[in-house]
């Protein structure tokens, strides 16, 4: 399902949006080209897929959507990292290259993105969901009731050490007190099959990938990682409903950010037309056929929620001393 609903977003959005409009003078006076630090046809594509056509429109120039994969995306986000900050050279991240990346391989990522990145505006935000194989204990309470019976012997897949899933997962196993053992995969879709084969017990997956196994009933849903339900998931519970995980909050967040010393007018009209972008129903309705929705807030407010984020993941990556050397 997700392969076919990527294909559809990806044939809607061509990568170099059309000109309605002659852009006024100034800036942008060529194209831009948005860096997605990670493969074409992930969900992280696809949403800039979706929303930089219509970024092009109201600035009136035509986007680039230029996909530089690999390193858990630093490598496309330390080339964004060095272009020049005219607002020609943008960056369309989440939060592993931004807040992951630096906190687990800090000798690997030559940069610090608080500091040499300006975030200009989210755009999309989306929860994970914690999944498990068909035969497990229906609810989280008698799921954690099992896994404390049985320490060490349940089994969770993530795409891998050090990612945002993994620091998630690791997350919801401090807080509930659990003890589980990890098994990394290269992708998630891997993880996806392995869970509903029952190959392994478990696994934290964003929802856009797993709402159509859940909805069918091949993989159990457990809940969301926001603290709010998840439209894309009726009837499944944020995991933070089960007393054990009331602090549990995690939103995958998808959004904006160029070169630190980006003219401040240039940003705050990027923060602008992103607004007018996110009312667009159009919009609104592809998101939410990808379990995404809207995620609006300011430049400042961005650059706080990306601060208080940082802390709160390198809490959680000292207690679980995650490294990727």
């Amino acid at each position: 399902m997700k392969t076919l609903l990527l294909a559809t977003l990806l044939a809607g959005a061509p990568a170099l949006a059309p000109l309605p409009a002659a852009a006024q003078g100034g800036w942008p006076d060529k194209p831009i080209t948005v860096v997605v630090p990670f493969g074409a046809g992930g969900g992280v594509d696809a949403a800039a897929r979706i929303a930089m056509p219509k970024l092009a429109e109201r600035l009136g120039q035509q986007i680039v959507i230029e996909n530089v994969p690999g390193a858990s995306g630093t490598i496309g986000t330390q080339k964004v990292v060095r272009a020049k900050p005219d607002g020609y050279t943008l960056l369309f991240a989440v939060a592993s290259p931004i807040n992951v990346a630096p906190l687990v391989s800090p000798a690997a990522v030559r940069y610090d993105a608080l500091k040499d990145l300006l975030p200009l505006a989210p755009v999309a935000v989306s929860p994970f969901v914690l999944i498990g194989r068909p035969g497990l204990p229906a609810t989280t309470a008698e799921l954690l009731k099992l896994a404390r019976s049985q320490p060490g012997k349940l089994t969770y897949g993530t795409d891998g050490v050090g990612t945002s899933l993994h620091v998630t997962a690791t997350m919801i196993t401090q807080q509930a007190g659990l003890n589980l053992l990890h098994v990394p995969y290269k992708s998630g879709p891997q993880v996806l099959t392995d869970v509903a084969g029952g190959a392994v017990d478990l696994a934290v997956l964003p929802v856009a990938l797993v709402q159509g196994m859940a909805k069918d009933g091949k993989v159990r849903a457990y809940g969301v990682t926001s603290r709010q339900r998840s439209d894309a998931l009726p009837g499944t519970p944020a995991l933070a409903e089960t007393p054990e995980l009331a602090k549990l909050d995690v939103d995958s967040w998808m959004g904006l950010l160029a070169p630190a010393g980006l003219d401040p007018a240039i940003a705050q009209r990027v923060a602008k037309e992103v607004a007018a972008v996110l009312a667009d129903a159009e919009l609104q309705a592809r998101l939410a056929d990808g379990g995404m929705k809207p995620m609006r807030l300011t430049p400042a407010e961005f650059a706080a929620y990306l601060a208080r984020e940082r802390q709160a993941l390198s809490a959680v990556v000292s207690a679980a001393n995650i490294r990727i050397e």
